[in-house]
């Protein structure tokens, strides 16, 4: 996926969100050689090129080809030392958590063995929580989930809406855990299920309506009981991975 780098002149025009044009400037660049790193066109144990050629490459200033290193460096993808450059480190060592990387993950084509790891994670994580969350949600939980299935339900997993409505929906069910352990995975699991439901839609519409399922492990933690919220989350898992892998195979 190309990204594209704007350059110094038009960086330093304001946008409608108030972003600084340094900070969009070497976020471009920062999303552009992180997405390269995790496609692997860059792979662990390879030098960047140098600075200077770098910023002339991209057509950007050498401080914002730094700032993006420094934050290549802070999600654990990279480390640089004088005289011997910056080199992509193990990827045992990249923050693959880290929202942002999730998406560099997904701007290309993701492996299967992370995506498959992602549902892992999830089944392992995702149940374990809707079985507490039934046991701990108040009303204004209950109310969040609701109105989160309500919006996904309006806009559709085809939007950036509903999808964000679908984050909505599994971090309600995380901070009803009341453990702060598990509320921490909240961003990094919202963003797993964003970034998996819009690669699902790639290359044709999602094979099956999910938010049925979602609905299942709503009810259950609405009725208090734990056992049915994990099954019912087991299922909503278990059923995504296989549109999922289907999706890829497709």
């Amino acid at each position: 996926m190309d990204v594209e780098i704007v350059s110094d002149s038009e960086a330093s025009k304001p946008n409608a969100k108030g972003r600084g044009p340094g900070r969009r400037l070497h976020g471009a660049i920062a999303h552009k050689l992180g997405t390269d790193i995790l496609s692997g066109k860059y792979a662990p144990g390879d030098v960047l090129g140098g600075e200077v050629a770098f910023a002339e490459e991209l057509k950007v200033s050498r401080s914002a080809y730094r700032e993006a290193i420094q934050v290549l460096t802070a999600k654990g993808l990279v480390a640089s030392r004088p005289k011997a450059g910056t080199r992509v480190l193990p990827r045992d060592r990249w923050n693959l958590l880290d929202p942002e990387v999730l998406g560099w993950a997904f701007a290309g084509e993701p492996d299967v063995e992370f995506v498959r790891s992602l549902f892992e994670l999830r089944a392992i994580v995702e149940p374990a929580a809707a079985r507490l969350a039934a046991q701990r949600r108040d009303k204004a939980d209950l109310k969040t989930m609701k109105d989160a299935l309500a919006a996904m339900r309006t806009h559709t997993l085809t939007t950036e809406l509903g999808r964000a409505a679908d984050r909505d929906f599994h971090n309600a069910i995380l901070q009803a855990t009341r453990n702060d352990a598990l509320k921490v995975l909240s961003a990094s699991i919202g963003a797993a299920v964003n970034w998996t439901t819009q690669f699902k839609q790639r290359s044709r519409a999602l094979p099956r309506n999910p938010i049925p399922d979602h609905v299942k492990v709503y009810d259950a933690i609405a009725a208090g009981d734990a056992n049915a919220a994990a099954d019912a989350m087991n299922v909503l898992v278990d059923l995504a991975l296989e549109d999922t892998r289907s999706s890829m195979e497709g």
